[in-house]
């Protein structure tokens, strides 16, 4: 069977991890966990899923507005953003601009665009609006917020604070470093690794600029090369990589795996060159157990991801953050010659 034909989405976790407020962060095994709350984090990842999903089930439509209504909630009038709430619907934390404002306005921007409703997508550019007014200090906090900004300027081109985003991410990215072996810009490879050349090829076919697109299709390639192993793909562990290590390395998180899907999927429609679509399908087999474990990393029944890969198998709670990391792998594979 072809990895097409085999990612064919199952929303059932999901919509089990979902209620009237928002998606259950943690769960044990396949049961949800209540009393750990929610996460601005992990409903972000929610509503662009539900958003880009082409063939929705009424079900899957339905959480669109409780996930849009969640992440407003989260957005403080100055434009920073809360992230964890409590089972009971009380904010835990205070508003700030860690990757949780990112993603925020990642998910606004996918709203934005596709949401079911004009009222659900004017609502959204609304708190795109106030949350990009502010800047974090944090790259990928910024590149998160860029990949929504992307979204909004294809439905909205002359749209002036997410081509302003799109400008000041592209600079905190900066040159690249003086070694020419390791062109990335950081000393080490931590986490969302892929999100940072997306956003760069993002901007460079939205501003444009050619030096940003560029650049960010170095960087893609340099990261697919470095996480590819013969037959499968070797990402980068929570511990992170520098240039020294060659791994593997375990706790492999499976968003690292969509995150390089997203990314090489925007490659190819940025050059119409079929090689990145090797990517996509080498980040859908590595959830199919084509990885350093050689072990699947969902439930084919329940539509749950895994929560890591480690060295003699995976963890096998099925959380908010993996599950929806198979499911965006797989819509990126469905969606793709």
């Amino acid at each position: 069977m072809s990895a097409r034909m085999m990612a064919a989405p199952v929303f059932d976790h999901l919509l089990r991890l979902s209620d009237g407020l928002g998606i259950f962060e943690h769960a044990l095994l396949s049961t949800p966990r209540p009393e750990h709350g929610y996460c601005v984090d992990d409903v972000a990842r929610g509503l662009v899923v539900a958003c880009r999903e082409p063939d929705r089930p009424a079900a899957v439509t339905g959480l669109i507005p409780r996930y849009l209504e969640f992440v407003l909630s989260a957005i403080a009038p100055e434009g920073t953003c809360r992230n964890r709430m409590d089972v009971a619907g009380g904010w835990r934390d205070e508003p700030g601009l860690g990757d949780w404002w990112g993603r925020a306005l990642w998910a606004l921007g996918t709203a934005t665009a596709y949401a079911p409703s004009p009222g659900m997508r004017a609502r959204a550019i609304i708190g795109f609006r106030t949350a990009a007014g502010q800047r974090s200090p944090h790259l990928r906090s910024m590149v998160y917020a860029s990949l929504g900004a992307a979204e909004v300027l294809e439905v909205r081109p002359d749209e002036p604070c997410a081509r302003s985003l799109l400008r000041d991410t592209v600079r905190m990215v900066g040159p690249a470093g003086p070694v020419r072996s390791w062109p990335w810009p950081e000393e080490r490879l931590t986490y969302g690794n892929a999100s940072i050349a997306e956003a760069l090829i993002l901007a460079g076919i939205a501003l444009p600029d050619a030096h940003a697109l560029d650049r960010g299709l170095e960087l893609l390639d340099f990261l697919l090369r470095l996480e590819s192993r013969p037959g499968h793909l070797s990402l980068t562990p929570v511990g992170g990589r520098g240039r020294d290590e060659s791994g593997p390395g375990f706790d492999q998180q499976p968003i690292e795996a969509a995150a390089l899907a997203d990314a090489c999927a925007t490659a190819y429609e940025a050059t119409d060159d079929p090689a990145w679509l090797d990517g996509v399908h080498l980040a859908w087999r590595w959830f199919t157990g084509e990885n350093d474990s050689s072990t699947p990393m969902f439930d084919p029944d329940t539509g749950g991801g895994y929560d890591g890969l480690e060295r003699y198998g995976c963890n096998l709670n099925q959380g908010a953050e993996s599950t929806l990391a198979l499911l965006s792998t797989a819509q990126q594979v469905r969606r793709l010659p």
